[in-house]
C-alpha cells in the first residue's frame, strides 16, 4: 500500500512541477517524474497479481518516456537558438 502511497505523491510533485514552473526543461523532467510514478504503480500491481501485463507495459513506458525526452530536449535546444531562452511566457509570439 505505500507504493501507492509513494506513486501519488511522486505523481502530484510532477504535477505541481509542470503547472508552477515556466522553464521548459524543469517542465520536461517534472512529466518524466509523472511518467515514473505510473511505472512504480504498474510494477507494484504486476507484483501482486492484479496486473499480469505490468512488467511489458512499464517496458513500453520506458521507450515512450525516452522518445518523448529525445524528442522534447530536440525542440528546447530549437527554441534555444532560435529565441535565445527557454521561458515559456517567451514562446507566445511563435503562435500562428
Amino acid at each position: 500500500m505505500s507504493y501507492i502511497f509513494l506513486s501519488c505523491a511522486v505523481f502530484c510533485i510532477g504535477l505541481l512541477g509542470v503547472l508552477s514552473r515556466k522553464n521548459l526543461i524543469v517542465m520536461l523532467m517534472s512529466v518524466e517524474l509523472m511518467l515514473s510514478s505510473a511505472n512504480i504503480l504498474l510494477v507494484y500491481f504486476s507484483s501482486t497479481g492484479l496486473g499480469a501485463e505490468g512488467q511489458a507495459a512499464v517496458l513500453l513506458l520506458f521507450v515512450v518516456a525516452a522518445a518523448e525526452a529525445a524528442v522534447g530536449l530536440s525542440i528546447i535546444v530549437s527554441i534555444f537558438k532560435l529565441k535565445g531562452n527557454v521561458d515559456v511566457d517567451g514562446l507566445k509570439e511563435l503562435k500562428n
